[in-house]
């Protein structure tokens, strides 16, 4: 078995093959190994563990798009004020901070301890170690304001702070993964679940299985918080959006498929409230954006039948989920010699050239796809995501905004 293979079937990760071979390479300069194959068979169950650790992506931030925080302070509060308590789970939970800011916010927000309970998960025992610390350094403090360091974190070294232990004791921190959750344990125990950026990184199968877990997880009338990239993945898998403004919340969809399609439009978004005036909630303004894609927009040319068009972007997907890249390229090559506006069919050339780890290639696929499609939610997502990996925050902002105000409005429409 590749070690491909082996990562995605301990993790459930989709991880590329030349990030796969890079970690497989790291970990024989660092043990001794010279040949792979020999390596992967004498893979044991705690070399497997260092081996994920170099594939994972702890990359976080404290108040991390803060929105999320905030609707879960209102949510403890009015449950507080019934007399009943808030189990809040984050999964994964990186290096901690996550759960730290959710404390942080119930803090400033006057939410006394005995009203809620919070326990973080990661797979990565690393993560989980630093985040027991709670020591943190520059680039986790990229909230626009950060006045909060000063309330809750001591100054440890030049760039590092630790904090507060009344605020460490607020989290229970444990190694685990959610694919193998134990669900009947936990069913229906918790009131919200943050769970950010995680399905990004799955199949659509593994996709369904997370999603089939969290609902198991969380309580019927509980409240659940996506990543903005994954909410559709959510509604697609028993999910409907929540009218928390920018906070990409969830909950259970109880109404029969049958009728969700006649289902009442959603009332206008609202504003929270009961919110402390906590830092980071500030959403950046929209800004324009150059595009890496002509100024002169293509000869328009007929469509094909959306049947045509749904079929041929499906056996896309499905050799795309087979591993068939190649064959998945083609196709859609194949069909913008015939329907160059197809936008579609650049966004699928990201998808592509995104799981075989070219990078740049589906940075230019996704503009491509919203040049053509300004509002094509999922494309303005992917590249929010890339613009945050390659530390672009000012872009990664200005996408998500356009994401969010897109995903506002269809909501508002359906």
């Amino acid at each position: 078995m590749t070690a491909q293979a082996l990562l995605r079937r301990a993790t459930g990760l989709s991880v590329s093959k030349s990030v796969a071979e890079r970690a497989v390479n790291q970990r024989m300069e660092q043990t001794g190994f010279t040949d792979s194959a020999a390596y992967l068979q004498a893979l044991t169950p705690a070399e497997m563990t260092q081996l994920i650790e170099l594939v994972v992506v702890p990359e976080s931030w404290l108040f991390r798009d803060p929105q999320a925080f905030y609707a879960t302070v209102e949510l403890v509060q009015e449950r507080w004020a019934r007399g009943r308590a808030t189990r809040i789970l984050s999964i994964p939970c990186a290096g901690g901070e996550e759960p730290y800011s959710m404390a942080m916010a119930l803090r400033d927000g006057g939410v006394p301890k005995q009203a809620f309970s919070i326990d973080a998960y990661d797979l990565s025992p690393g993560c989980i170690e630093r985040a027991q610390a709670g020591v943190y350094g520059r680039n986790a403090f990229r909230a626009q304001d950060v006045a909060f360091r000063e309330r809750y974190f001591t100054h440890v070294a030049d760039d590092a702070y630790r904090i507060i232990d009344a605020l460490r004791e607020q989290v229970t921190f444990r190694q685990g993964n959610l694919l193998q959750f134990d669900t009947a344990s936990y069913s229906k125990h918790y009131d919200v679940i943050f769970c950010r950026n995680l399905l990004i990184y799955f199949d659509k199968p593994t996709t369904r299985a997370a999603i089939q877990n969290l609902s198991a997880l969380l309580a019927d009338d509980g409240m659940l918080l996506a990543g903005y990239a994954e909410v559709p993945s959510f509604c697609q898998n028993g999910f409907a959006p929540l009218q928390f403004r920018q906070a990409f919340a969830l909950k259970k969809d109880s109404t029969p498929p049958a009728a969700v399609i006649q289902a009442a439009p959603l009332p206008a978004l609202r504003t929270l409230r009961s919110v402390p005036p906590a830092p980071g909630r500030a959403i950046p303004p929209a800004t324009s954006i150059a595009q890496t894609v002509p100024r002169t927009r293509p000869v328009s040319v007929p469509s094909p039948a959306p049947a045509a068009q749904a079929d041929l972007l499906a056996e896309v997907r499905l050799l795309a989920d087979r591993g068939q890249l190649r064959e998945a390229g083609d196709k859609c090559h194949a069909h913008l010699a015939t329907v160059p506006e197809a936008a579609e069919a650049y966004f699928m050339l990201g998808i592509i050239n995104e799981l075989a780890g070219k990078m740049d290639l589906a940075d230019d696929y996704w503009r491509r796809c919203i040049y053509l499609q300004p509002d094509h939610y999922e494309a303005l997502c992917h590249l929010a995501l890339l613009a945050e990996r390659n530390g672009n925050h000012t872009a990664a902002a200005t996408l998500k905004a356009r994401a969010a105000r897109i995903y506002e409005r269809r909501q508002a429409s359906n």
